[in-house]
């Protein structure tokens, strides 16, 4: 597998088609996510092989917004499975990236390690510092894009969706679950009426 050689590809690929109205998924978030990865590869020791498909997984991820949002995921599919044989990744590392793609998709539902690996690191930032910062760019982009109508609407959704979310993985929940109970309860008290 030529990683090096895929990853330059498909971050160019991004940058340069990737449409400006995505404050969110755009190539910051791809190397966000990218980077939670490579945290996991080194804290929970994992082998090499299995490396590279992760870091290949979480640089196409979001691929398919080139497109457009709906079913992304898949379309991000379509570009991993069009692309990575030209980079010697054969049709089984192919299928467990696109596995660990599909395992981004909300609500999550990982089948294996890789794909829980990915799926936590897709949504590293729910427990961390700048928690904030980053779901101000989500909210920009859901409400440009006529998703979301408001303030209080995405305060709903922002609860219900740390409602229903949980890391899987070791070590996402010791990085990253108090912190994000946190912002949960910060949520939570923005939405309940104040006497």
């Amino acid at each position: 597998m030529e990683f090096e050689k895929a990853r330059d590809f498909i971050l160019d690929k991004q940058k340069n088609e990737f449409p400006s109205s995505l404050y969110y998924h755009n190539v910051g978030h791809v190397l966000d996510v990218y980077d939670a990865v490579l945290r996991h590869v080194e804290l929970a020791h994992i082998g090499k092989e299995d490396s590279i498909l992760l870091q290949t997984a979480a640089l196409f991820h979001d691929s398919g917004f080139i497109i457009r949002a709906k079913g992304h995921e898949e379309l991000s599919c379509d570009f991993a499975r069009q692309y990575l044989p030209d980079y010697g990744y054969n049709n089984d590392q192919i299928e467990k990236i696109c596995g660990m793609i599909m395992a981004t998709r909300i609500p999550q539902t990982p089948h294996n390690y890789l794909e829980e690996v990915l799926a936590d690191s897709d949504l590293d930032y729910l427990g961390r510092d700048d928690f904030h910062t980053i779901s101000g760019r989500l909210y920009k982009e859901l409400t440009e894009s006529g998703v979301v109508a408001g303030d209080k609407e995405w305060d709903a959704i922002q609860v219900r969706f740390f409602e229903d979310h949980h890391y899987f993985t070791d070590v996402a929940k010791s990085l990253r679950q108090e912190t994000k109970m946190k912002h949960f309860e910060y949520l939570k008290s923005k939405i309940t009426p104040h006497n």
